[in-house]
């Protein structure tokens, strides 16, 4: 039987924030990580805009806001040591800042870095 969920049993770290991972709801691919805390973790629930924390501007940043480039929450989860969260989106434009569609987008192969994706623009 579901249970209501409540933010406040999330593992933040010690600056009360946790790591999510941004995937792609259609394709599976992983798109990008960034960090929440308490408040943005609601605000995305409420919203189904999702909602970071910028740890440089200190600030709560709603993906695609400037940009243009939104992710919609389909489905959030929790890892079972409930310390990291996965968000299921939809993503629009690109999700990295580089203007590729995801921010791995570099890969070590024998050991040189080789970039596997150009920018979208």
């Amino acid at each position: 039987m579901p249970t209501t969920f409540d933010p406040s049993t999330l593992r933040y770290d010690p600056r009360g924030l946790i790591p999510v991972i941004a995937q792609d709801a259609g394709t599976g691919e992983v798109l990008m990580m960034a960090w929440m805390n308490a408040e943005a973790v609601v605000r995305t629930l409420e919203t189904g805009r999702v909602t970071y924390w910028s740890r440089s501007r200190g600030a709560f940043w709603v993906k695609g806001e400037t940009s243009g480039h939104t992710q919609r929450l389909v489905e959030m989860r929790v890892d079972c040591d409930r310390d990291c969260l996965l968000l299921r989106v939809e993503q629009t434009g690109p999700a990295c800042h580089t203007d590729r569609r995801s921010c791995f987008y570099t890969a070590i192969r024998d050991g040189h870095e080789v970039v596997t994706m150009a920018p979208e623009t």
